[in-house]
């Protein structure tokens, strides 16, 4: 079968180590289902796995990708929830948990083999392409939200670095959640379009807002690290799943942490009943993902391209 699979590690030059071609397909096993890929989406995850983050040398070639949606070997349609190992379902209760492409090969091929626990129904409102979307990044998103920053109506939310998966997934969940919502972004264009999805007002990083907010969604890392603290409201939160520009700030902010009495909470994806809230969310209140492109599998490096430059506002989705 079609495949896109990291065959080589490459720390300073990832794209080097992308190959396009042929894989084995997946092998019938107790427990486990296999899914025909119609539409899967890209994640920084992607990127970091070609340098080698969370994949050794060992387990190549590895075919990437964490997300999917597509129909099993009974004709339904499906979303991949991409955690193994969570619960110890389909691989044994002593397994640790991984994401695909850490151990188990991934979804950016015409067919994925995961635990039968694994998939969801795929909500009839929602299209492969939209369904594909969710799994890493909104569902990072909606879990940094809903269950570890805990924000309800009203509240207010300032997102970091508006235009990334998980920053614009932030945006669009909170503004559906009826809370007030603010965004960063270096490009201007990117600001702009953070406003068009429902962010109240966009700012350029480390701008003061207009005011303190309940919570902050941090993606960005050590940049942005010092404006997140200070944008927020004594006894707010600070949710942080990712340091794409660095995992230490030259000011950690110690003192207005501990006075304040500030909230800082790791989050990392989320759960399978989590995955199915954001699915329902998304089919009634027609909430639909962002996508930045749509290409064919068979021109994934384009897609790696993109994220890799930073030139994407939204998601991008290969379909099969």
């Amino acid at each position: 079968m079609f495949a896109a699979y990291a065959a080589r590690i490459d720390r300073d030059q990832p794209l080097n180590g992308l190959e396009l071609g042929e894989r084995p397909e997946p092998q019938a096993r107790p427990g486990w289902s296999t899914v025909t890929v119609k539409a899967a989406s890209l994640n920084h995850h992607d990127l970091w796995s070609l340098r080698g983050v969370g994949l050794g040398e060992e387990s190549l070639p590895m075919i990437l990708g964490c997300d999917a949606a597509g129909i099993d070997e009974h004709g339904n349609e499906v979303v991949v929830f991409p955690v193994v190992g969570l619960s110890g379902h389909g691989v044994g209760p002593d397994e640790p948990r991984s994401i695909l492409t850490e151990k188990y090969q991934g979804t950016f091929a015409e067919k994925v083999s995961v635990p039968t626990w694994n998939l969801l129904p795929k909500p009839k409102e929602l299209s492969f392409e939209e369904a594909a979307c969710l799994p890493t990044a909104w569902l990072t998103a909606y879990r940094m939200l809903f269950t570890n920053a805990g924000v309800r109506p009203g509240d207010s939310v300032l997102v970091q670095g508006a235009g990334g998966g998980v920053a614009t997934a932030a945006i669009v969940l909170a503004k559906a959640a009826g809370l007030r919502v603010f965004a960063t972004s270096r490009d201007e264009a990117k600001r702009k379009r953070a406003e068009d999805l429902g962010a109240d007002a966009a700012f350029e990083p480390g701008a003061r807002l207009p005011q303190r907010v309940d919570a902050v969604i941090e993606t960005v890392g050590a940049a942005t690290w010092s404006h997140s603290v200070k944008s927020l409201r004594p006894g707010g939160t600070l949710v942080i799943s990712g340091a794409t520009s660095g995992p230490n700030p030259k000011a950690a902010e110690l003192n207005r942490i501990f006075f304040l009495e500030l909230k800082v909470v790791g989050s990392t994806m989320g759960t399978k009943d989590e995955l199915a809230d954001l699915l329902s969310f998304c089919a009634l209140t027609g909430v639909r993902p962002v996508v930045d492109t749509v290409l064919p599998l068979d021109r994934a490096r384009e897609g790696f391209a993109k994220m890799a430059d930073g030139d994407l506002f939204g998601k991008v989705v290969l379909t099969v």
